[in-house]
């Protein structure tokens, strides 16, 4: 029996509230200064209520440049953002998709040894191995480049290991049965394990855009060229102003642009999200 508590029920819509208005509060300060002329954050204070130039700050950020020192406008470096982005998430699934089918379902030495071996990269993110991997980038002449954004990030420890649990889950006389009806491997891994394995590679897909999306050391050492420029790295770069006043009003255009793509992609895959975390299909 569950008893009615008003007062409990009170409180807990109090504390969503207050954390709805937490998050939230910044946005609209964000929202609110991206309306507003630059001249309105030389006394120090941040305007609360929307001003006249909205049409005009955005129109100009997007199109024509973001400002302060970015020579681009913002929709190319978003363009930029979604080709890093979607390689890194499409290399990171195919890759990990791949080796954790290969662990799981062939015979060969040292299987084991090579997925312990791949999920002690773990311990080695890219902040880490950052000075070899640029090194190596460098000799190979793909700084300035897409394949220099995203080739050395597509490799995922983590995403190996959450495909062997799934395919580890799928039952052996599923395996019996493909190959009595005389399935090979290809046709298995296409017909049968993708199909199965579809909720945990939108739950990855997620995970692994936003990762993609929010890069910000990695490209602002191997670009040094406006046209591979990524929104979020251009953020720091419209604030580090040699002579003059910070573009507050360009900034926060750019920081609400930066935003959407992640917030679209959560929202549109939701449900196959949350079916991926919880394996509801399984």
């Amino acid at each position: 029996m569950i008893e009615n508590r008003p007062w409990l029920t009170f409180v807990s819509h109090l504390s969503l509230l207050f954390g709805i208005a937490l998050v939230a509060l910044p946005v609209w300060v964000a929202l609110v200064a991206s309306t507003h002329p630059t001249s309105a954050f030389g006394a120090g204070h941040i305007p609360l209520w929307f001003g006249d130039q909205a049409l005009q700050n955005w129109g100009s950020v997007l199109f024509d440049n973001a400002g302060s020192g970015v020579d681009v406008p913002v929709w190319y470096m978003m363009l930029n953002s979604l080709i890093m982005a979607l390689g890194i998430t499409i290399g990171k699934i195919l890759i990990s998709l791949l080796s954790a089918y290969a662990i799981v379902y062939f015979r060969f030495p040292f299987r084991h040894l090579c997925f312990w071996v791949i999920f002690i990269t773990l311990m080695l993110p890219v902040e880490v191995r950052i000075v070899p991997t640029y090194e190596v980038v460098a000799n190979l002449n793909m700084l300035n480049s897409y394949a220099g954004l995203t080739l050395p990030l597509i490799a995922s420890a983590t995403a190996t290991f959450l495909f062997r649990q799934c395919f580890m889950s799928i039952p052996g006389e599923l395996v019996e049965a493909a190959r009595i009806d005389g399935a090979g491997p290809i046709r298995f891994f296409f017909d049968i394990l993708l199909p199965l394995s579809r909720t945990n590679i939108a739950a990855l897909f997620v995970i692994m855009f936003i990762y993609g999306w929010n890069q910000y050391l990695w490209p602002l050492i191997v670009t040094t060229d406006d046209a591979y420029y990524t929104l979020v790295m251009s953020i720091k770069r419209m604030l580090s102003v040699d002579n003059g006043d910070v573009e507050w009003n360009r900034v926060m255009v750019t920081t609400l642009l930066a935003m959407l793509p992640p917030i679209a992609v959560v929202v549109g895959m939701q449900k196959l999200f949350v079916k991926g975390l919880v394996d509801a299909e399984k």
